[in-house]
Order: C-alpha cells, then structure tokens, then sequence
C-alpha cells in the first residue's frame, strides 16, 4: 500500500520506484502501490504495448482481454479491481517491464513537465468513473477487433494510454486528446472495412 509521502511524489517517481522494486511486477503489485488509481495505471501498463509497433505473439490480445473486464467492472461501479488469481498473479513479462515501462517513463516525465491539473473536479463527479469505463471498453473492442497485421489496432490503444494518463495526471484536455485519437483509430478501421465489403461487393 502507498503511503501518503509516495503519493505526494510525481507519478513517474512513483512508477520508477515500483519498477525498481524487489516485488514480483505482477497487476497484484500494482494495485497495492497504486491503488487510488490502480485502474487507469493498469490500462496504461496493458495498452502501452499494443499502442507500440512491436512484435507480441499475440500477448496484446491477453492485456486486451483484461482491459475489458476490468471496464466493465468499472462500468458496474467497482471502485477497487477485481481479477481471477491467475491473472492478477501473473507476470508483466521482460518485454514491458524491461524495455516499454522505462521508455514510457521518459514520455510520462515529459508530460509531468508540460501538463497540470485541469478541471480535476470533473474526474470526481460520481458518473465520471463508469463513463470513463465505457470509453475504455469502446477503444480497446476496436484495438481487439482490428483486423490483424495491419496497425489499425495503434490508434484505438494509443487513445486509451492518453486517456488513462490524463486520469493519472487529473488532466481533461489530455482527456479530450486520447478520445480524438482514439475515435480517429476506430474510424479507420470502419473505413477500411467498409472499403473491403465495397470492392468485394463490386467483384462478386
């Protein structure tokens, strides 16, 4: 459990220190030391790497089933996470803790610089959570869904590591940046699925 000095630091100090940790970097950890926002951080950690072009073998869509159950959680009106003991206990894996997590810890420092508390009252409102929650659960179907091996799934993920930092950082205008590029991500994949129905239609 975070103490009220840790929380008082930035939260890349934070994830930095987690990260450095001898505990197992595991969802279980990051909930003890995350807790008060330990379901945008987890979205963050699980969308980071299917919002980068990296070779997964198919590890998103895990992260990506995860993300959903937890929106719908979210949705439900949970306000702490719920997870099988499997998946709670399971590793994050060399990939992101080794390589993603320090290299998004620049991007996030960068941020922490630039950014500041805007209109933090409306992430306390009582409907933010779940509406927050579907939001979540749109982009990441679309991050799912999209067709394979064509990047259409960075979009949809990229938005929801926004929207998840903007959380974190009690930032509504970072809010309204991960919902545009997000939306603009599942445009495309319709548009491209609809250009594909269109020119079968037109052979066949």
């Amino acid at each position: 459990m975070s103490s009220s000095k840790d929380s008082a630091k930035p939260f890349s100090d934070q994830l930095e220190k987690w990260l450095k940790g001898r505990q197992p970097k595991t969802l279980a950890s990051l909930d003890e030391v995350f807790e008060d926002k330990s379901f945008a951080i987890t979205f963050l950690l699980l969308m980071i790497l299917p919002a980068l072009p990296l070779p997964t073998g198919g590890l998103t869509h895990i992260f990506e089933l995860i993300v959903i159950l937890l929106c719908l959680e979210l949705i439900a009106g949970r306000q702490t996470i719920w997870l099988p003991e499997k998946w709670k206990h399971m590793s994050l894996g060399k990939t992101l803790t080794g390589k993603v997590i320090p290299t998004i810890l620049k991007w996030i420092r960068w941020l922490e610089r630039r950014s500041s508390p805007r209109w933090r009252r409306f992430f306390t409102l009582p409907l933010v959570p779940r509406l927050l929650g579907l939001v979540t659960l749109i982009l990441t179907l679309g991050a799912l869904l999209a067709p394979p091996f064509s990047g259409l799934d960075t979009l949809p993920s990229l938005g929801v590591v926004v929207i998840s930092l903007a959380i974190i950082l009690e930032d509504v205008i970072m809010l309204i940046a991960g919902v545009v590029i997000g939306a603009t991500g599942i445009g495309l994949t319709i548009a491209l699925g609809a250009a594909i129905f269109e020119s079968f239609h037109h052979f066949f």
